[in-house]
């Protein structure tokens, strides 16, 4: 009998000091809580983009792979991708690593946008923004848009073999190069801009380096034209020794040509 009434005692003990303690640390709660609304009183909250898992450089972004979250307004700056702006970054390379959790930056991604007014605010440091003029056909009947990243090729007409002929060449200039705007419309546009008005345009605007800036300036100046082939967001290969072709090296390469889109791009028979 006396153990029992021990034991009950050991029990209404061990319940009374269960609920002091949890009174105390709800008690506690409570005064970290005003505490915190105290700290926080009068500061705004935004809503920013940051990654739902860790993402290597080179990841091309998806919509799965962000998520929105809270951040102090003073946190916040014309660098930080806010929830509005999500779309001109899904397919979009990185160019560094993100941990998960942490708040995407533009300066994070490899997208001609950045903060400020006016096209040099887009250039990114060390880099050059040039227009060279295109017609439609030349640019992609007109489909290419700010953000896309394109090959340039140049057709010029050389003197031939006597001073009257001129004989044509065409060899690629550039490859992976990011087009930072078409006619007066800037990345910063984004998808919501008038379609129509960005279809019409006459210039384009590329995001390239001083030396690559002095090959298209006098390139322009030669007898021919510029012609852009659109690439893939996400490709990044690079074609080494392309070579320039006149009329006698096509008539030469065409059945090679012809035998590598067979067997290589569509499959049909053995790999070259």
């Amino acid at each position: 009998m006396k153990q029992k009434t021990v034991l009950i005692f050991s029990l209404i003990a061990g319940l009374i000091a269960f609920l002091l303690t949890r009174q105390y640390f709800a008690a506690k709660a409570s005064q970290l809580d005003r505490e915190r609304e105290r700290l926080f009183a009068g500061v705004h909250m935004v809503r920013v983009i940051a990654s739902l898992r860790d993402l290597p450089v080179n990841t091309v972004l998806r919509r799965e792979d962000l998520a929105e979250k809270q951040s102090l307004d003073h946190d916040v700056s014309k660098n930080t991708v806010l929830p509005d702006d999500v779309d001109q970054i899904i397919g979009k390379k990185l160019k560094y690593s993100i941990e998960k959790g942490n708040t995407l930056f533009w300066s994070d991604v490899d997208v001609p946008y950045r903060a400020g007014g006016g096209l040099g605010a887009i250039v990114t440091p060390k880099m050059r923004a040039l227009s060279i003029n295109v017609s439609g056909a030349a640019a992609v009947s007109g489909l290419v848009q700010p953000n896309d990243r394109v090959d340039v090729l140049g057709t010029f007409y050389l003197p031939g073999k006597t001073e009257a002929d001129l004989e044509a060449i065409t060899l690629t200039l550039l490859q992976d190069v990011t087009v930072l705007a078409v006619g007066q419309r800037t990345a910063r546009l984004g998808e919501s801009a008038d379609r129509n008005a960005a279809s019409g345009y006459s210039m384009v605007t590329f995001e390239i380096t001083p030396r690559e800036a002095e090959l298209l300036v006098f390139t322009e100046t030669m007898k021919g034209r510029l012609t852009l082939a659109l690439r893939n967001p996400s490709d990044v290969s690079y074609e080494n020794e392309l070579p320039s072709l006149n009329f006698d090296q096509v008539q030469k390469m065409l059945p090679v040509l012809n035998q590598y889109r067979q067997i290589t791009i569509r499959q049909k028979g053995r790999t070259l």
